[in-house]
């Protein structure tokens, strides 16, 4: 386990001041684990895996849960929760087998077909998964998400607890966005919601994830600022703040940065969020509090 589920061990890297806020036993996962923070976006992958055809971006290398794990210890963090990546399609084999050889410490996110059905969702959901991933990134063509079949998807999601996590271009998340909520689940809304970096905080997707953020029902990760237009993220973190405050908010570092291996560190995603969030009892809502009901909530079904 990373050390700072031990009480009295200040917190090292991610969370300074959130280990000395958080009483012991107050926030835990449901293997009892003390959750301290959490990174909540990364992926684990293997080269040899088959691919999907409409996958826009492939693994560089394996990057296997042990690593990432050792990563989270290296910089005090106790939980993540892994994302499935596009280009495995609905493919969860490799993330399931993550999570179960990771002793509780990790929840996942699943690309699955709209049409699945709702025993092969509670499987994986026993196995640690809290919710679909919908990558619709860099599509030509994008779902209907008021079909009969999303529409289904969607009310079994909400109805097992989990959530649909949404990866998609501002401009274009302005009308999936809203269509989505309408299912009357939660949604957890990827990389601040990739606004159009010419408008910034005016782009209408991001103007969407601000209703829904004030609306209580849409959590956005403040995660992977090296995909938006070089823009500084800080304005989008403050509007998202005066939104919703931090317990709409989770961090995180979308390790292994995939297609920006070489320029990114996990260092880099540490400090874009003490940069980003200067206050150590806001920062501890994000890290901590926040992921821990949205992901690691016992009372989820599939989780015991």
């Amino acid at each position: 386990m990373c050390s700072l589920s031990t009480p009295g061990k200040r917190a090292s890297g991610i969370a300074p001041g959130a280990a000395d806020d958080l009483s012991v036993g107050e926030l835990h996962s449901a293997n009892g684990s003390m959750i301290v923070a959490v990174d909540c976006h990364a992926h684990v992958m293997r080269r040899d895996a088959p691919l999907a055809p409409d996958r826009h971006s492939a693994p560089k290398r394996d990057c296997t849960v042990e690593e990432y794990l050792a990563v989270l210890d290296a910089h005090g963090i106790s939980h993540g929760v892994l994302t499935a990546p596009s280009f495995y399609g609905t493919d969860n084999s490799l993330l399931l087998d993550s999570l179960d050889r990771a002793a509780g410490r990790l929840r996942g996110t699943v690309i699955v077909a709209p049409d699945v059905d709702r025993s092969a969702l509670e499987t994986m959901g026993e196995r640690g998964a809290v919710g679909i991933r919908l990558n619709w990134f860099r599509r030509s063509s994008l779902p209907d998400p008021t079909s009969a079949d999303y529409r289904r998807l969607f009310a079994t999601v909400r109805d097992l607890g989990w959530h649909v996590e949404i990866y998609l271009e501002g401009p274009l998340l302005a009308d999936v966005l809203p269509r989505i909520r309408e299912s009357g689940g939660r949604v957890v809304v990827d990389h601040f919601g990739s606004p159009q970096p010419a408008r910034g905080i005016a782009c209408a997707g991001f103007q969407r994830v601000l209703e829904g953020v004030r609306a209580g029902d849409t959590w956005v990760k403040l995660s992977a600022s090296y995909r938006q237009g070089g823009v500084d993220c800080q304005r989008y973190v403050d509007a998202l703040l005066d939104a919703g405050g931090p317990r709409q908010l989770v961090w995180a570092s979308d390790w292994p940065f995939v297609s920006h291996e070489d320029r990114v560190t996990y260092e880099d995603c540490v400090n874009d969020l003490e940069r980003w969030v200067p206050e150590a009892a806001t920062r501890r809502v994000i890290l901590t509090e926040t992921p821990a009901k949205v992901f690691f909530d016992p009372k989820r079904r599939g989780l015991s």
